[in-house]
């Protein structure tokens, strides 16, 4: 109940004035003795109704000063949601569930290029591209039925049809039956934080910009580094851990676009061997972390390790030995053969205790099978003592 302070401090005044009247009344009540013998007993009761009132009166004016102090806190913190929402740096809008604007802010009505009343009443689809629009539809459609803030980047079009990358963020208000009643949206132009990323993204595709190069022969072990990710400029490195009883375990071969690192295995003994002359840029960790768009970069080329390896664990797990070579050569084609006359040629020389250990098998029936393959005509060896591959499919 709301009553103006004026009409209650009067109807005060006047019950106090009231009140002065009965106790006067009753105070001269012996001196009236024309007055009927109920009199008495009547103006005690209208005293009680008085005081009754009187007590009812300051109650109601103690709970209007309530009720003004929180109509003005209300007030306050109504003016100060107020205050953020249209002054805030971003654009915000509310619409109703079928995207239909409400309200928008000052910062919006800048974003789109329109005074803010001309705003309310329009679809915020008109604002996105029509080649976006069908994306835009399933979008709001997603919102209906989801509990939390969504997000979207998008292409939009102020007024004057300039377009800019816009990110959305979307959260949806629902009432007490759990219905969305109406949206409320965030929106930023990062038109010129994609241009920024893209340009960092195509600096980063040659990793070799601005880092130095390390260069090792073949035959040397290479220094890892818990803190850096070895890209590979020029050559081969193979990647090898040690079993329970000191013999190598060939895990993978990275050339060329690769990388490698002790950051990227679990393994406890990591070992990298250069098979060739190699060249390998250095990729710090912390630059990952400062430059997001580098791991993009990375990341295809991390996936290449990755299924190579589960490819060297697909060989080791066939029973038959001769099978795993079998595979063991298919995947070396794939990885490292060159096209050439008489077949594929396999750009790295390894030995016959780096097939064995690849194949979980010993070097004597690698030779056996390597014997085997010559004579039937499947592989043969150019004058630098490389593998071809004539007839493995």
């Amino acid at each position: 109940m709301d009553v103006n302070k004026l009409e209650i401090d009067q109807f005060v005044q006047r019950t106090h004035r009231m009140y002065r009247r009965l106790a006067d009344l009753y105070d001269n009540l012996n001196t009236m003795p024309v007055m009927p013998d109920t009199l008495p007993q009547a103006l005690v009761e209208l005293g009680s109704a008085s005081e009754i009132i009187h007590l009812a009166t300051q109650e109601l004016h103690q709970q209007n000063e309530e009720l003004i102090q929180t109509r003005n806190l209300l007030e306050t913190e109504r003016q100060r949601y107020q205050d953020l929402f249209e002054f805030a740096p971003d654009g915000y809008l509310v619409t109703d569930s079928t995207g239909i604007i409400q309200e928008a802010n000052c910062a919006a009505a800048k974003l789109f290029n329109y005074l803010q009343q001309y705003l309310v009443g329009k679809p915020i689809i008109n604002f996105v591209t029509l080649e976006d629009r069908q994306t835009f539809r399933g979008f709001l459609i997603q919102l209906s039925e989801s509990n939390k803030v969504k997000e979207l980047v998008i292409r939009m079009q102020k007024r004057g049809d300039e377009l800019f990358d816009a990110a959305m963020t979307v959260g949806v208000v629902r009432n007490q039956q759990g219905k969305p009643i109406a949206l409320r949206w965030l929106v930023r132009d990062i038109t010129e934080r994609q241009q920024v990323e893209s340009t960092l993204f195509k600096d980063n595709c040659d990793l070799r910009q601005d880092r130095s190069s390390h260069k090792y022969c073949k035959g040397e072990t290479i220094l890892l580094n818990a803190e850096v990710i070895w890209y590979i400029h020029e050559g081969w490195v193979k990647l090898s851990t040690l079993c329970e009883k000191g013999e190598e375990v060939l895990v993978g071969l990275a050339g060329e676009g690769m990388v490698f690192g002790a950051s990227l295995t679990a393994l406890h003994i990591y070992q990298a061997t250069a098979l060739s002359d190699v060249e390998l840029v250095p990729v710090h960790l912390a630059e990952i972390a400062a430059l997001p768009m580098l791991s993009h970069t990375l990341l295809p080329k991390i996936n290449r390790r990755l299924r190579q390896t589960e490819s060297f664990l697909a060989i080791c797990g066939r029973r038959r030995v001769q099978d795993r070579f079998h595979q063991l050569l298919l995947l070396l084609k794939q990885e490292i053969g060159q096209p050439v006359a008489e077949g594929t040629r396999l750009l790295v020389r390894l030995t016959h205790e780096e097939f064995a250990s690849a194949c979980c098998t010993t070097r004597v029936t690698i030779t056996r099978l390597i014997g085997k393959l010559h004579k039937q005509g499947k592989i043969c060896f150019d004058s630098r003592n490389h593998m071809i591959l004539k007839d493995i499919h």
